[in-house]
């Protein structure tokens, strides 16, 4: 089965600073039907404007990953880490017992588009973590980008989800997605058109900021056209 998040009917704030779409609740945005899905508790898709930055602040028991769409994060945060997280890296905290962080926008004369996407990790009270890599020269039309063993090069998570990057640059292709009924799927469009399939019985139009939660499925494929990009996220 699959259910469509329209992107319009997300949750949406204009900070002057900040410009950010909650596909779930989040902060001051509460929707009964989307709190979360699966394990899969916060995507937010934020626009940092030059010279914008979010202050140091506390998190507790989240593996928070963040993925770069365009331009350049400045991190700072209460284990020492002070990096730059670039446009195709792949960024995650575990918050664990607790840590403190900033983001800043590294450019002040234009915007950083990125989303920020929260996992309840299987076990509280972990250790803080950090992990960052990068993969913007991957040339995979699916590539594998955080996974809980870290394979393929994967950024490793305290949880059993596989997150994957969908990117099509200039024709129209048909992407596999590894799912299985005794799973959940969710697809995040970031840009361009795609069509969602299931089982070749189902089918559901997606674009940017749109989402679909996918269940009870054991085949699904992404028709999608030049443009589109997407997150994949494979789910317990």
């Amino acid at each position: 089965m699959l259910t469509v998040r329209k992107s319009q009917e997300r949750g949406s704030f204009d900070h002057g600073w900040l410009k950010t779409f909650h596909t779930f609740s989040f902060g001051q945005y509460f929707d009964p039907d989307f709190t979360g899905y699966s394990v899969l508790r916060v995507i937010n898709e934020d626009r940092i404007r030059g010279g914008g930055a979010f202050a140091m602040h506390g998190h507790k028991d989240m593996e928070i990953v963040t993925y770069i769409i365009s331009g350049a994060v400045e991190h700072k945060d209460s284990m020492g880490q002070s990096t730059v997280v670039r446009a195709g890296q792949v960024q995650r905290m575990t918050a664990g017992s607790g840590v403190r962080h900033s983001e800043a926008n590294h450019f002040s004369d234009r915007d950083t588009h990125l989303l920020q996407i929260w996992i309840v990790p299987q076990v509280d009270s972990l250790e803080p973590s950090y992990e960052q890599k990068d993969f913007s020269q991957s040339r995979e039309n699916l590539c594998l980008i955080v996974s809980r063993d870290g394979r393929e090069g994967s950024v490793s998570i305290h949880q059993d989800v596989d997150i994957y990057a969908g990117r099509v640059q200039n024709i129209p292709l048909v992407l596999q997605l590894p799912v299985l009924a005794s799973r959940r799927g969710w697809v995040q469009m970031i840009s361009g058109k795609a069509r969602v399939s299931a089982n070749d019985k189902e089918s559901a139009n997606a674009q940017a900021g749109d989402g679909v939660a996918i269940y009870g499925v054991n085949e699904v494929k992404v028709h999608c056209e030049p443009g589109a990009h997407f997150l994949f996220f494979d789910l317990p």
